[in-house]
């Protein structure tokens, strides 16, 4: 790496310190859960901020008066809205005397969906920039007292390289539906053996004969009314999991979801000319994001509707790849959702616990590894032959 001494580090509060183009250039626009108006508007929106335990602590380098790379970073005081589940290595923490927060968090608040992290200008290298934003956030952990750093959702490549680096790499498995050039819906069902493929259409014709119709929106043809809608949806559906409304807001919803245009999608789910349900997709080139889901009451087989079948139809309507419908979820497998490893990475500043979760994370990956594979047995897919 050239002029390697001309670079500097530094970590913002607030992505308002960041102008747009400077960030969406690095960032790019077809992942979108990166773009500047997503993050920020997660800030703008309240949801992101040091009352709600997310605050923005973003990494930059600079070369001189040029960013050549970014990583969204976050300070943290509790394991909330992350989806790679730590909860025991805090309590292993507390036990020894230590506190596990503040800890360090590259990752999409509240999006457990894998995708680029580290972002780079042209002509300088993501292998060049890991070494320095490491050191920096040693660096920031010591003077901040912070107990670690943790990557979530990388790609594999992402995620390799800093296992090399000397990071705890760990795997865990989604379901996500794999496009094989299916021309219909029917075309991908062909794929299934007989009883499964009839336990689905019966799913689907089950929404139906409750008098239930569903329609795709994209980007404008979402109305404001609609976006205020679904927060409810959104907040009633949280509340019953939950006991509490979300983590997002409704200005997420009717100002910075919006923001995204063509790349949002939602289903909504109207009887006798009313909305009762609704789905909220986001999308990229390839790749279909299933991301939130809310109504106003229950419905045989409502769920699976809006939330799978209908986003299968869109991506070979459209013709992207791949389909991520979000964290967990065993029942997606006998709907044809593959399983697939997805990765984490962790920095431990205390070289003791260091060491125990390195070996945590080796004695995981082998238990997941027999979990992928039995999942995979059970998709609904016809055996070779038959």
């Amino acid at each position: 790496m050239s002029d390697a001494t001309a670079l500097r580090i530094e970590f913002v509060t607030s992505l308002a310190d960041i102008a747009p183009e400077h960030w969406d250039t690095l960032a790019g626009s077809d992942y979108p859960f990166l773009r500047h108006s997503f993050l920020y508007g997660l800030e703008r929106s309240g949801c992101t901020s040091a009352d709600t335990g997310w605050q923005p602590c973003h990494a930059l380098l600079w070369r001189g008066q040029s960013l050549v790379a970014l990583l969204p970073l976050y300070l943290k005081d509790h394991s909330w809205g992350e989806y790679v589940f730590d909860w025991a290595w805090a309590d292993a923490w507390r036990r020894m005397g230590l506190n596990y927060y503040p800890k360090l968090v590259s990752a999409i608040p509240f999006t457990p969906a894998t995708g680029p992290r580290l972002c780079c200008a042209e002509g300088f290298a993501e292998d060049d920039a890991w070494p320095l934003l490491l050191q920096g956030i040693r660096a920031l952990s010591e003077e901040q007292g912070i107990s670690s750093w943790h990557l979530l959702f990388p790609q594999q490549a992402t995620s390799d390289k800093l296992l090399a680096l000397g990071t705890a790499q760990r795997v865990a498995v989604q379901f996500h539906w794999l496009n094989q050039g299916y021309q219909s819906f029917d075309d991908f069902l062909s794929t299934f053996a007989s009883r499964k493929r009839k336990n689905l259409r019966r799913e689907r014709s089950r929404v139906a004969e409750q008098g239930i119709t569903l329609q795709r929106l994209c980007g404008a043809d979402i109305s404001p009314d609609r976006w205020a809608r679904f927060h409810r949806f959104y907040q009633l559906t949280y509340a019953k999991r939950s006991g509490h409304g979300g983590y997002l807001s409704e200005a997420f919803f009717t100002e910075v979801a919006p923001s995204l245009g063509e790349q949002t999608m939602m289903v909504v789910a109207q009887r006798e000319g009313r909305d009762i349900a609704a789905a909220l997709y986001f999308r990229s080139s390839d790749t279909l994001y299933g991301r939130f889901w809310g109504c106003e009451q229950e419905y045989d087989c409502l769920h699976f509707e809006a939330c799978y079948y209908q986003g299968i139809e869109y991506c070979i309507e459209q013709g992207l790849q791949r389909f991520d419908p979000g964290a967990q979820g065993e029942h997606k497998i006998q709907r044809g959702f593959t399983p697939v490893y997805t990765f984490s990475n962790h920095w431990i500043a205390d070289q003791r616990l260091a060491a125990a979760v390195q070996d945590f994370t080796r004695e995981e990956a082998e238990h997941v590894a027999r979990y992928r594979e039995e999942a995979a047995g059970l998709l609904p897919f016809r055996k070779a032959g038959a």
